[in-house]
């Protein structure tokens, strides 16, 4: 497994990028919902190949088709002991994806700027309103 490193910005003009073939195997990997399940269960753990299977309401050659794409993604790590296949996690090209898409964070974070911005600014006016009671409720003075 490869260590965790928090995220970092990366600027556009970055070259330490991933090549655009591995992003496009991740990605394409990622795509499917039963290879992401697949992924989520060997987050807990190395698990043999039909034990993997197991939850899944396909066969195992069907399941071992998706283990291989999550290999040539090189996301999935293959240890073969005889007819045995033991399958662990391997989180590197997750991390690599993680960068190349947290270049495009500022977008989103513009939109949390602003919305901070709007909601700070309807705070303002809030407490700068006089205070009346709710309509319908009369005060005691008002009998």
């Amino acid at each position: 497994m490869s260590k965790s490193a928090p995220l970092r910005l990366v600027p556009a003009d970055a070259g330490d990028l991933p090549a655009p073939d591995a992003l496009d195997q991740v990605f394409f990997a990622l795509a499917d919902p039963l290879r992401r399940k697949i992924l989520e269960r060997l987050d807990g753990g190395a698990f043999v190949v039909s034990e993997l299977a197991a939850p899944f309401d396909i066969s195992l050659q069907g399941v071992s088709r998706h283990i291989q794409v999550l290999v040539r993604a090189g996301l999935v790590q293959q240890e073969r002991s005889g007819r045995i296949s033991k399958c662990s996690l391997e989180a590197g090209p997750l991390y690599e994806a993680a960068i190349w898409m947290n270049r495009f964070s500022k977008y989103w974070q513009q939109q949390f700027d602003l919305l901070a911005a709007t909601l700070a600014e309807i705070d303002e006016r809030r407490a700068a309103e006089p205070q009346s009671p709710p309509k319908g409720r009369r005060t005691p003075r008002q009998k």
